[in-house]
């Protein structure tokens, strides 16, 4: 069964054909990244309006990569939550027309749970197991317990991870992405040169909190400034993404503990972070879990991981009309059905 997926949530516009939920054919990216490099962040008109530009071109050469034609397509999988709401919906309407235009079914995919899916495509792991997505907008720990039944262990109470790791980046000055370039320059630092609070949310074991910590690495910067003081940018990054990982990691373990997971996942744009891969493969070996990662390639967003998950969910029954909307939150754990 082959699955057309489409993703624009963001700045990258995606297609790619995924056979069986598994076997990538075609993986199209065009991004505008170098366009937001300009604003120190994503501008999300230009996004749509580059999303408008690059979707047919994108579907055809995913299509055509694959050695696919519409004909072969069983179904149009497309992001249509959480993210940018008018860079959503150019694929929304795009893969709605499509799936009309020839007669397709037009399966809905929640965002996260495609990068959850990026595991998928990366390596043969199956459900149960408990998930640490971590990306600009999103820090969760999720018992996904199927392909298709996802459970909140905790999340974040404000700032995401990817999104206080780009906002230290470029108060310190690094180029944006900033959680790219603060793991890039902390590998010639010594991340124990300066000491961050550790966040914890009083109410909650597996919750997390960020906004605290990246108010430390910025007020770091500009106590210096006042006094005139040079600081170590590589030490300050590695310190600080240190600081952040050790929180990830550890309610992390909490969870698996208490919930008796062994297999155990990483999703989403940080999971490319080469400092939270390797503190999970550590804990990992420590306490004799499974560890599945997905490949780099797929950390960042894809059409490939929303093909995937787009599978799964055709399979379980779900599949909208031409009534389908984009939104821009959307809990993980709410089936479209329910909409």
């Amino acid at each position: 069964m082959k699955i057309l997926g489409i993703e624009s949530s963001c700045d990258e516009t995606a297609a790619a054909v995924v056979e069986d939920g598994r076997e990538v054919l075609s993986n199209i990216i065009a991004t505008s990244l170098e366009e937001h490099k300009l604003y120190g962040g994503v501008v999300p008109e230009i996004a749509s309006r580059r999303h408008a530009e690059s979707i047919s071109g994108v579907v055809k050469e995913a299509l055509e990569k694959a050695g696919c034609v519409m004909k072969d397509i069983n179904a149009i999988a497309v992001t249509y939550a959480p993210g940018l709401i008018g860079a959503l919906l150019v694929g929304v309407n795009f893969a709605k027309g499509l799936a009309l235009a020839c007669n397709t079914p037009l399966v809905p995919v929640h965002h996260i749970r495609g990068h959850i899916a990026s595991n998928y495509i990366s390596s043969d792991i199956r459900p149960p197991f408990l998930c640490l997505v971590v990306s600009g907008g999103h820090s969760h720990i999720i018992a996904v317990n199927g392909y298709t039944d996802f459970e909140i262990i905790g999340k974040t109470r404000d700032d995401a991870a990817g999104e206080a790791l780009d906002k230290a980046g470029r108060t310190m000055g690094l180029e944006y992405p900033g959680g790219v370039s603060i793991d890039r320059i902390s590998k010639e630092g010594n991340e124990n040169a300066f000491s961050f609070p550790k966040p914890r949310v009083s109410d909650s074991l597996y919750d997390f909190s960020f906004s605290g910590l990246k108010t430390a690495v910025i007020n770091t910067i500009h106590n210096a400034e006042q006094k005139e003081e040079k600081i170590n940018i590589a030490d300050l990054a590695a310190s600080f993404q240190k600081s952040v990982v050790d929180c990830l990691v550890t309610n992390l373990e909490k969870a698996a503990v208490d919930r008796g997971f062994n297999k155990i996942v990483i999703a989403g744009g940080v999971s490319a972070n080469s400092k939270l891969r390797a503190e999970a493969q550590k804990l990992c070996e420590r306490r004799k879990w499974s560890l599945y990662l997905p490949k780099l390639k797929y950390c960042g967003d894809n059409a490939a991981m929303i093909a995937s998950q787009g599978y799964y969910e055709f399979m379980q029954g779900i599949t909208a009309d031409e009534s389908l909307n984009a939104y821009a939150t959307m809990p993980i754990d709410k089936s479209y059905k329910t909409n």
